[in-house]
């Protein structure tokens, strides 16, 4: 069976939940083969091996991470001309997507982002899309060249199958052009003690609604264990910073349940959750065009079904 290249999501070595999802596919297409860019593999080899990595390419030069994604395209391209992988998947992150942008071009092989799923067919690959803010679901088939997948993120149910990885240092050779844009310094995100918003299986957002109070919000999220959302509407008037923002021109998630409280339901803000397994509403305003999509709606203020439902949840 021909190598399936994964590109290792990770920070420092603490593996994303989407790798596991990216090995889970991969095994259906071919031996799943983890690249690991960076430092930190003591910390993720024992994640890697357990969803099923049988092997993992190893890329941990300065002429790789001292610089932005260019660099990390080069190398894809180097093991691609190498093992010339059945398919190479990457997180449908902005930098996995800049990645796999940039590796279609070298190596001339077409690319899908924001794939829900992946299948093996009669002759190659076929993944699903949800396009058009979630309306349809486009399957489609790339037929020049290794398969470039970006994976979104909570779409494939990770499985674990423990795997013995053999380990091999990837020779870096980055060209100059490559290297015209270097990081200087990098600081980490503030720890808010919530789950990330794209891994989360819960999320709890607010948008206008909450008059820039995300009090209940928050507090609901937390009962929950859920990561906290934000309309653009609440993003644009400072209430939630822009990183939280869910929707077309911001994060695209797809948790096992969405809780849209105080938010009408623009297409563009269902543009990055229609994908959701289940969606609940809560709103003041009965006509809101969040209410056509949800699973269950709950006509009402915000500010006095959230407490409500937080202190049931906290009594249990």
């Amino acid at each position: 069976m021909s190598e399936v290249l994964v590109l290792v999501d990770h920070v420092d070595g603490a593996v994303r939940k989407t790798t596991s999802e990216m090995l889970t596919a991969a095994a259906r297409l071919g031996e799943p083969a983890a690249v690991f860019v960076g430092a930190g593999l003591d910390a993720a080899r024992e994640t890697l091996a357990a969803y099923g990595a049988t092997k993992i390419y190893v890329v941990d030069s300065s002429d790789v991470t001292d610089y932005l994604v260019a660099p990390t395209a080069e190398v894809l391209a180097s093991l691609c001309e190498k093992v010339s992988p059945a398919a190479v998947l990457l997180p449908s992150t902005t930098t996995g997507k800049e990645i796999a942008g940039r590796l279609a071009i070298k190596t001339s092989a077409g690319v899908v982002t924001d794939a829900i799923d992946i299948e093996p067919v009669d002759g190659g690959i076929q993944s699903k899309q949800s396009v058009f803010a979630g309306n349809y679901t486009v399957t489609a088939k790339i037929v020049k060249g290794a398969p470039i997948i970006t994976v979104k993120p909570n779409s494939i149910a990770p499985l674990e199958s423990a795997a013995t990885p053999t380990e091999e240092t990837v020779e870096v050779s980055v060209s100059d052009a490559a290297k015209a844009s270097s990081i200087v310094s990098t600081e980490p995100k503030a720890a808010s003690g919530r789950p990330s918003l794209t891994e989360a299986a819960i999320v709890v957002s607010g948008g206008r609604g909450t008059g820039g109070d995300f009090g209940p919000v928050e507090g609901f999220a937390d009962a929950l264990g859920a990561a906290v959302g934000a309309s653009r509407a609440a993003v644009d008037a400072g209430w939630y910073p822009h990183s939280s923002q869910v929707g077309q021109t911001g994060v695209s998630v797809s948790p096992q349940l969405y809780v849209a409280a105080g938010i009408s339901g623009a297409i563009q803000h269902r543009a990055g959750m229609q994908t959701s397994k289940a969606i609940v509403a809560i709103n003041k305003d009965e006509e809101a065009p969040i209410f056509e999509m949800v699973d269950f709606g709950v006509v009402g203020d915000l500010f006095t079904v959230l407490p409500a439902a937080t202190a049931k949840i906290n009594e249990s």
